[in-house]
């Protein structure tokens, strides 16, 4: 298993905000995977004075957050600006002028722009991948107020297999991103701070006709390679032949596979165990008197 990699996040923004104004039409996974994320809410019992949409694209679930919690401040933040226009946009303009909106912020999850422990959930879907996830697990423990709550999805390593199989032959794994672990991903919660991590995951399998719309879908999504270092272009028009060849051998059933292996999470912020200046915290009970 190829050990993940940091992606460029330059490349990152550049890819989503060129990804945009298609991404709604290409964003089938993205869809399902936040629809079945917000059903993780089902038993959870919060009442969040302020929401986070960590990484919310065009804005699909800041609707689903506000009517679940209607009395909330729902902030909506990503890197791409133009993700944050296709947000704004989202309902037409006489419904933005009779209802109060989310607050849309262009920052980066690793660096977010908010005082501490100033929101109570944070919500995430397919974002994290796309980041030093211990750094944005640090920064969400940051921001969360103390019994705050974060939830996320985010892809694990077997993301986009068959393509990494049939670049990887020719020693191309480069093009292909590659994710973290749940376990990995469990420990990194609790080193930020995160009580009781919990970790899930299921694989979700599409089906293409051809290895050119698999790309066309991966570029539509803002999801082609960003990795630093990757390979400019294709190792030209031979090496996408050869490629192909290897990709079209998994074909069944008339149709190419391609696997996300999809990491569902949740973890409580817990009190800070030091205080500002670096002293330990230590809980003291006092035994009642005899």
């Amino acid at each position: 298993m190829p050990e993940p990699s940091i992606p460029d996040k330059r490349q990152v923004r550049r890819s989503f905000e060129r990804a945009a104004r298609g991404y709604d039409a290409a964003a089938v996974l993205q869809r399902e995977v936040g629809a079945r994320l917000i059903e993780h809410l089902d038993p959870i019992r919060i009442a969040p004075q302020r929401v986070i949409d960590l990484g919310c694209g065009t804005g699909l679930f800041l609707e689903a957050l506000r009517k679940r919690y209607p009395g909330s401040e729902v902030l909506a933040v990503d890197l791409a600006f133009s993700m944050l226009v296709e947000a704004r946009n989202r309902g037409g303009w006489l419904r933005r002028a009779l209802s109060r909106g989310p607050q849309l912020v262009c920052a980066d999850a690793e660096q977010l722009p908010f005082a501490g422990a100033c929101a109570q959930f944070i919500f995430s879907n397919l974002a994290l991948q796309w980041c030093r996830h211990e750094v944005a697990f640090a920064e969400a423990a940051r921001v969360l107020s103390t019994g705050g709550l974060m939830l996320f999805s985010t892809f694990g390593p077997d993301t986009l297999k068959e393509l990494r199989t049939a670049f990887g032959s020719d020693g191309h794994d480069a093009h292909v991103n590659t994710f973290v672990d749940m376990h990995d991903l469990g420990d990194a919660l609790a080193g930020a701070g995160f009580a009781d991590p919990v970790m899930e995951m299921e694989k979700i399998t599409l089906e293409y006709a051809s290895v050119e719309a698999i790309a066309r879908d991966l570029k539509a999504m803002g999801a082609h390679n960003v990795l630093p270092g990757r390979p400019r272009g294709l190792s030209g028009r031979e090496g996408w032949k050869k490629m192909t060849e290897r990709y079209e051998a998994m074909r069944r059933e008339g149709a190419l596979p391609a696997t996300f292996e999809v990491l569902y999470g949740h973890a409580w912020k817990t009190a800070p165990r030091r205080t500002a200046d670096g002293r330990q915290v230590i809980d003291f009970h006092p035994q009642g008197s005899r």
